[in-house]
């Protein structure tokens, strides 16, 4: 089997190759490419490893036409044009806890150097002024932490403030209340902190939602004598703004690790009084560099080698010990949302996918992305489950997921229902024996087939003599039939056929066909 092929093209800690070598795939490291030169050598590549320095653009994503996974080693992800990468099938993942620590502790360091004055003082000491009198810093046991962003590295904030006996308030739509008893914190909305926080960090990630979330008008809301740290994104404070706060002193001071633009060679905070900063080096740790390095490797090899998905920005993730028991799911619900997709087409609005029996138990997001991916395949042979949700969604498809604890004739069960102008159809297919994926059902009728390779389904009106005559007309066409797999409703009513055939059923005897007495539909299917 050829080895998955992988790319590192930021600096990373040579540990991140290591691993790679170590779980089967051959590695290459080669850095500080121009875009131009990147994008000429990203299409032998499976994988690529990046820092922050990579700029991963729809014209890279456009030449790397092998390319299944891109990993970050680390939390950002400025530097990928997700979307884009979602249209192309490209599962991104970051590396969300390997430098979640080491974060949060430059985030405390720099509010115990706001709070003290420590980058100034050391600054006049070491010139020999001795400015014992000229510091009057602030404690931070008893004051209260505004914190804008709960999540990893905001938690571990929140824990080390509390520690510090800091009262801690949080503003996170996603934090919900069980959780905020949890941290000990109070949850509250972001006009509300700013008016209680004698210190403000922020700790989310830059979005059009949190862009310049401390405004102008939001820095005027805050308490007077606030002092504010940014170590997760910059962009996220207006810092012209910050300037004049810190100017009128509004703002008592501020500590930022991240700027607009970075590297940060000039600012209109440099040189202003009570501000402090530091050249991003919030992950700058040797414990952290290779952490993120570590963990990097180790996801995008997992998912290579094992099929598993950890800390996926835009696909359902899949441990790589669930990976082997869904995967049998995830072919047959592949092959159910294809058979679907061929039987409908543009005419379905919404699906309706239900799992019961032990398919209920099982993770359901990889196996719905299963299903899309095999419905939207009549749109693009590019189509996989990263890509197929982004599809069905611009096509405005309506998706269902429905889970029964229920056991019924089969001990698992995977139905989609699909609606269209004419109703609704469904379809619906088992596991047999060793993970053989069997379709059961069709519109309602009992029929036991594989689907696999070209086959031909036929819609009729059940009579003496019909299989006979279909044979014949095969026959003719020198179309030989592997399979044959016939259901019925009851004894004259509507049957189904669902016949295997060695190669594709060419239009012209699909014509005739249509023309035998009794057929109501025809359609040649291929998986």
């Amino acid at each position: 089997m050829t080895k998955p092929k992988i790319l590192i093209s930021d600096k990373m800690d040579p540990r991140a190759a290591e691993v790679f070598r170590e779980r089967g795939c051959e590695v290459d490291v080669i850095t500080g490419k121009t875009p131009e030169e990147l994008a000429a050598m990203i299409g032998a590549y499976d994988g690529l490893a990046i820092r922050s320095s990579t700029k991963v653009t729809k014209a890279i994503l456009d030449a790397a036409t092998n390319l299944k996974v891109i990993g970050r080693a680390g939390i950002g992800v400025d530097n990928v044009d997700i979307p884009y990468a979602s249209a192309k099938g490209v599962i991104v993942m970051n590396t969300p806890f390997g430098n979640s620590i080491t974060t949060a502790e430059h985030a405390i360091a720099m509010m115990f150097a706001l709070a003290r004055q420590i980058p100034e003082a050391n600054a006049q000491t070491q010139e020999g002024l001795w400015p014992k009198n000229g510091f009057m810093g602030v404690e931070l046991t008893g004051k209260t932490l505004g914190l804008i962003g709960a999540g990893n590295i905001g938690s571990i904030v929140a824990d080390r403030a509390l520690g510090l006996k800091m009262k801690v308030v949080a503003y996170d739509p996603f934090l919900s209340a069980e959780r905020a008893v949890e941290l000990g914190i109070e949850k509250a909305d972001l006009d509300t902190l700013l008016g209680k926080a004698d210190f403000i960090t922020l700790h989310t990630p830059l979005t059009e939602q949190t862009r310049n979330i401390l405004s102008r008008e939001n820095l005027a809301k805050a308490k007077k004598g606030v002092r504010i740290i940014n170590c997760a994104r910059g962009g996220l404070i207006d810092e012209a703004a910050l300037k004049d706060a810190l100017d009128s002193g509004h703002v008592a001071g501020a500590a930022l690790d991240v700027f607009v633009e970075e590297p940060a060679k000039a600012s209109p905070l440099f040189g202003t009084p009570n501000f402090i900063c530091t050249p991003h080096l919030g992950a700058s740790t040797d414990e952290a560099q290779v952490n993120v390095a570590i963990q990097v490797a180790e996801q995008l090899s997992d998912y290579l080698v094992n099929g598993g998905i950890t800390n996926a920005l835009n696909v359902p993730s899949l441990s790589a010990e669930e990976a082997p028991k869904l995967k049998p799911y995830m072919a047959l619900a592949e092959k159910l949302g294809r058979l679907v997709g061929q039987l409908e087409g543009d005419a379905i609005t919404s699906v309706a996918i239900e799992t019961e029996g032990a398919a209920a138990q099982l993770n359901q997001k990889p196996i719905v992305a299963a299903v899309l991916a095999g419905l939207m395949r009549v749109y693009s042979d590019t189509v996989n489950m990263v890509n197929a949700p982004f599809l069905a969604k611009e096509r405005g498809l309506d998706v269902r997921e429905v889970r029964h604890d229920r056991e019924g004739v089969y001990a698992t069960l995977l139905r989609i229902t699909v609606t269209t102008a004419d109703g609704s159809r469904s379809v619906a297919g088992t596991i047999f024996g060793k993970g053989e994926p069997r379709l059961v059902e069709i519109h309602g009728i009992k029929v036991e087939a594989d689907l696999d390779g070209d086959m031909l389904f036929v819609v009729n009106v059940d009579a003496p003599g019909f299989i006979g005559r279909l044979g014949s007309a095969l026959g003719q066409a020198d179309v030989n039939i592997g399979t044959f797999h016939l259901g019925r409703r009851d004894a004259g009513g509507e049957a189904v056929l669902l016949l295997s055939v060695d190669g594709a059923v060419p239009e012209p005897v699909l014509w005739s066909i249509c023309q035998l007495d009794g057929v109501k539909k025809v359609k040649a299917l291929r998986f």
